[in-house]
């Protein structure tokens, strides 16, 4: 099962690059295509370098999975804290169904993770000899 864990989280580390990455480059064109424009720079682009650095964790993680294990549990965390309020905002009717719809799949990379985290057995840590 860890390479399970080390593929699921490897492959959700560079979607999440490929996904978020240009999104640093497109700003305006966001606030034109899905108005208003964004009046709070600092928000959107803080969002956008944490979620970039979270990417990098998952990356960490897959390098070896039973030793970051307990990095799982908040990179489920990281999915959940997007997921969650973009399906909510979307049944208020207050965001577009693209949105959404990349809530659902980070909520899908979050029961990933869930199944990753339970089949990766904890680090037993150096095998030191005394």
């Amino acid at each position: 099962m860890n390479n399970f864990a080390r593929r699921v989280f490897q492959i959700a580390g560079i979607y999440g690059l490929v996904v978020l990455v240009p999104q640093l480059f497109v700003e305006s064109r966001i606030g034109h295509d899905y108005p208003p424009a964004i009046t709070h720079a600092e928000y959107f682009y803080g969002f956008l370098g944490v979620a970039i650095v979270f990417q990098l964790v998952f990356l960490v993680i897959a390098k070896d999975p039973s030793r970051y294990r307990a990095l799982m549990v908040p990179s489920m965390l990281e999915k959940l804290a997007f997921s969650v309020p973009v399906i909510v905002l979307y049944l208020q009717h207050r965001l577009a169904l693209v949105t959404m719809c990349f809530g659902l799949v980070d909520l899908a990379w979050g029961a990933l993770f869930l199944v990753a985290w339970r089949g990766t057995p904890p680090d037993s840590g150096p095998n030191v000899v005394t």
